[in-house]
């Protein structure tokens, strides 16, 4: 088991082999640190120089509002059959058959939703992916779901991580970043023990599926915010 980033960011950059990209998928528990391990591992492989990494995240995948109330799912808005999973799958099998088919500089930019935590609500067309990316980071809670469109995702990942860290300090993170976007601390609260804690219990369920389960120590903190 990798304890250092380095470590991680050598086998990040090793997974694109034989002229192709590869898609690297993170995996976890809500607040586990999915978003804070593919950001510097991007970060450090681009290196402030052409892209290289791209960043491309699951959520950007959620149903919007209006769609989970004509379902009658948004009181379990973020859990599995709350996001195109489908569509999901679609873009990833687009990234791989895009540099396949047009390799280089001349290929043609992949744009992927985002999630506007802010709004609550996925923002299309929002992360771009230029042709030079040879390594695709994405990250999400579901990645090893194996039921449903969930099962074609695993099939677009070059390798799978599993985020792990405490539950009281997974819990503490989880609650602070709902503060931060809006809700009350005592809805926050209530909110990660219903909702957010039937999905955390789902995702742990698929950790020994992973090809590598990360520690909390060889994930980089941000300087501030709760991850």
């Amino acid at each position: 088991m990798p304890t250092a980033f380095d470590e991680l960011l050598a086998r990040a950059r090793a997974l694109p082999r034989d002229g192709r990209r590869a898609v690297l998928g993170i995996t976890g528990s809500p607040g586990a640190g999915k978003s804070t391990l593919a950001e510097a591992l991007v970060r450090a492989l681009n290196g402030g120089s052409e892209l290289w990494a791209a960043h491309v995240p699951m959520d950007g995948f959620h149903l919007a509002d209006a769609e989970l109330d004509r379902l009658g799912r948004r009181d379990r808005k973020g859990a599995p059959d709350t996001f195109d999973a489908a569509g999901y799958a679609a873009l990833l099998r687009r990234l791989h058959e895009e540099y396949r088919e047009h390799p280089g500089p001349d290929g043609e930019t992949v744009y992927a939703p985002a999630f506007e935590r802010v709004l609550e609500q996925p923002v299309a067309g929002a992360v771009p992916v230029p042709p030079t990316v040879r390594l695709v980071v994405t990250e999400g809670n579901y990645l090893l779901l194996d039921n449903g469109a969930w099962a074609r995702v695993r099939a677009q990942l070059d390798e799978v991580w599993f985020c792990e860290l405490d539950e009281p300090e997974r819990v503490r993170r989880l609650v602070a970043r709902h503060v931060e976007f809006g809700k009350g601390p005592e809805e926050a609260a209530a909110w990660v023990a219903g909702t957010d804690q039937r999905n955390a219990d789902l995702v742990a369920m698929t950790r020994d599926r992973a090809d590598l389960v990360v520690p909390a120590a060889a994930v980089p903190r941000p300087e501030s915010g709760p991850g």
